[in-house]
């Protein structure tokens, strides 16, 4: 009903924008489908790399289903396929968010991407090399003597990929804090001030991301992002909105004290 109400003008504009997203959208999905065939034909070797931790506590993998290998490759071509496509998929919302900067704005994006992409990976390996066979080798202990440990493949792939790719993901909070503060939408006080609350929500969101309800790797997930909540904060301090974006809100906000009430 809202959309009827809409001039022809900024129906048009809801649909550039809408037409924007779609494209955007498809080519994110074409790259990380191409990346993920690619990532089929070696997935052995991927699976080789997953493995490496678990091998080096002296564990292996079993296979309990017919179609369970198969499968366990698909989704891990595909998991793979989205990190070798991510910088596309980063190329590609900055194609639709583009419009929406100031010229002297846009110029930034071609630091930050790099940064992004340095930002991402370093998430994802930190989670491998650094946290994920501490992981294991806790599970490995809790289990005592008197257990025998037989991992499924299935349920080792995915709780590896639910634990990197998250870190990966969550190490970009000082990229779009950048992006936030440049558009004016947040500030570093604002940040400072909800450090309580930023807390609480990064202990729930590293509950609902870490694979398992354990308390370790959901603290082992919650420090480094609090860490980067922290950094984040001098991001923000650092990254002032741009003269454009001022300029406008200050012309914005002095229209608005020239407009006079209306008498009743």
């Amino acid at each position: 009903m809202a959309f009827k109400n809409l001039s022809p003008e900024e129906k048009q504009t809801v649909l550039g924008h809408l037409e924007d997203l779609r494209k955007s959208v498809i080519i994110m999905f074409i790259a990380i489908i191409a990346a993920a065939v690619f990532c089929f034909y070696y997935s052995e070797q991927i699976l080789t790399l997953l493995m490496a931790p678990l091998k080096a506590l002296n564990e292996g993998l079993i296979v309990t289903g017919v179609t369970e290998a198969f499968f366990v490759k698909l989704k891990l071509s595909f998991y793979a396929g989205f990190v070798i496509a991510f910088p596309v998929v980063v190329w590609a919302i900055w194609r639709f968010v583009k419009p929406a900067l100031y010229p002297g704005e846009r110029k930034y994006f071609y630091i930050v991407l790099p940064i992004s992409i340095i930002l991402f990976t370093g998430g994802v390996l930190f989670a491998y090399f650094g946290i994920l066979k501490l992981i294991l080798n806790f599970f490995i202990f809790i289990a005592g003597e008197n257990l025998e440990t037989m991992f499924k493949v299935d349920q080792y792939v995915s709780f590896v990929l639910a634990f990197t790719i998250p870190f990966g993901l969550v190490f970009e909070l000082p990229v779009v804090i950048y992006f936030l503060t440049k558009l004016g939408i947040i500030r570093a006080e604002m940040l400072s001030r909800n450090r309580k609350y930023a807390l609480l929500v990064i202990v729930i969101l590293a509950a609902a991301l870490t694979p398992g309800p354990d308390p370790f790797s959901q603290m082992m997930m919650a420090g480094p992002v609090y860490l980067l909540y922290e950094i984040s904060i001098w991001v923000a301090k650092l990254a002032k909105p741009s003269k454009e974006r001022k300029s406008k809100r200050k012309n914005k906000k002095a229209g608005d004290e020239n407009i006079e009430p209306e008498s009743e």
